[in-house]
């Protein structure tokens, strides 16, 4: 079949089941996962069982925009508002889940990862690390849509939306810690100070200096053109971004850190940063998450799926500890209120977005082949449950906090 005429259903396809899953309740991200799910080879015959493999341009480029958006949630202002209390939970329930995942699958994978010449350094140890680190963030899309539908209004409701905006941080650079960390150990590299420190190191420090500099460079474009309009707007952000993950690429840091910081650079430091990303939000942002969600869909192995359903149920289970453990002791250190304490974490459940992006980039790596489809099957299939789970989860805890109406519930 034509590879243009694949892409034309594979869109169409994304968009119609976004837009059925919205009218029953649910994120457009579930539709759009479940249409890349029907438009599985293993599933639509007629599409060849390697074209998912041959997405990959397409996948980080829709995955560079998304990085970028996420970047420009940081503005210094809107920070600065949110004060102590979110910040503290956001990174006690995003490093909690990142802990109890990682301390879960290290005691259950040498049961359940059946891999041939399985080691604790080939594949138990990169696997719980990876694994932790891909279960930090929170997709807000989830938590967004029932705001948008019911409309809460208080305390739990905009702690709930201002932790699951910026967990997607600390996810990243928890991830970029991980990669580096389980590639040493895949690779039996000795331990030394050159590849346990400084090498880590080189690749944080490289990303946030080559983001922030293209960010400058961002900057300094549209400060010079004269011609603002959306079109112009749109060739230099996919320029940019473009070039930054290639650069990230040969320089040897991780693309999307760079990718982050370049975002934050253009949000606090771009007169024009409203224009800017509204322009993305109204002409890109559909089409990148159609695209990006559906073939992650098409990604899904399910026989290795089948193989870790006890990795994918225990996977949930310890994230959900987690995220409820972090949450409470992240507002008790912050003095929130016992409202905040108790009912936040119901809507930091919700998990998709950008960790599918960072699991289909770990398959790109070759020293992650012995466990790439495992995390892509894992992280997939708990995206679409929680997808499903999360936003009546967020429901029930907004009116248990008062802040929905009961009798408009439904």
């Amino acid at each position: 079949m034509s590879t243009i005429l694949i892409v034309g259903i594979i869109v169409f396809t994304g968009f119609i089941c976004g837009e059925i899953a919205e009218r029953i309740g649910l994120p457009k991200v579930t539709g759009y996962i479940t249409a890349g799910v029907l438009l599985n080879p293993s599933i639509s015959r007629f599409i060849p069982g390697n074209f998912p493999e041959h997405t990959v341009i397409v996948t980080n480029i829709a995955l560079a925009f998304i990085t970028f958006s996420i970047g420009g949630t940081l503005l210094y202002s809107r920070v600065k508002e949110l004060g102590r209390g979110i910040f503290c939970i956001t990174v006690f329930e995003a490093e909690f889940a990142f802990l109890a995942i990682f301390a879960g699958f290290l005691a259950i994978t040498p049961f359940f990862a059946r891999i041939p010449g399985a080691t604790w350094t080939s594949v138990f140890i990169p696997l719980a690390l990876l694994a932790g680190s891909l279960g930090s963030p929170t997709d807000p899309s989830a938590t967004l849509a029932v705001k948008q539908e019911y409309h809460p209004d208080g305390e739990v409701s905009s702690t709930m939306l201002g932790v699951a905006a910026f967990d997607d941080v600390l996810g990243i650079i928890n991830y970029s810690v991980a990669v580096v960390i389980a590639g040493a150990l895949i690779a039996h590299e000795r331990f030394s100070i050159p590849t346990t420190l400084l090498r880590p190191l080189f690749i944080i420090t490289g990303s946030l200096v080559l983001g922030a500099a293209l960010g400058s460079v961002f900057n300094a474009i549209t400060a010079f053109i004269k011609k603002e309009t959306e079109g112009v707007f749109i060739m230099v952000i996919f320029g940019l971004l473009a070039g930054c993950f290639g650069l990230a690429t040969v320089i040897g840091v991780n693309e999307l850190l760079a990718i982050m910081t370049m975002g934050v650079v253009v949000v606090n430091f771009n007169e024009k940063r409203e224009k800017i990303f509204k322009v993305m939000e109204r002409y890109v942002d559909e089409l990148i998450f159609v695209l990006f969600f559906t073939l992650s869909g098409m990604h899904l192995d399910f026989s290795v799926l089948a193989a870790t359903g006890p990795l994918l149920l225990c996977f949930i289970l310890f994230r959900t500890v987690g995220k409820v453990s972090g949450t409470m002791l992240g507002a008790a250190i912050a003095g929130s209120s016992p409202s905040v304490r108790k009912y936040t974490a119901g809507g930091l459940i919700p998990q998709g977005g950008i960790v599918i992006g960072l699991a289909l980039m770990m398959k790109q790596d070759p020293a992650f082949e012995a466990i790439s489809d495992i995390m892509i099957s894992l992280i997939i299939g708990s995206a679409v449950i929680h997808e499903l789970v999360g936003p009546v989860l967020a429901k029930i805890m907004l009116k248990k906090a008062g802040e929905i109406e009961t009798s408009g519930g439904s």
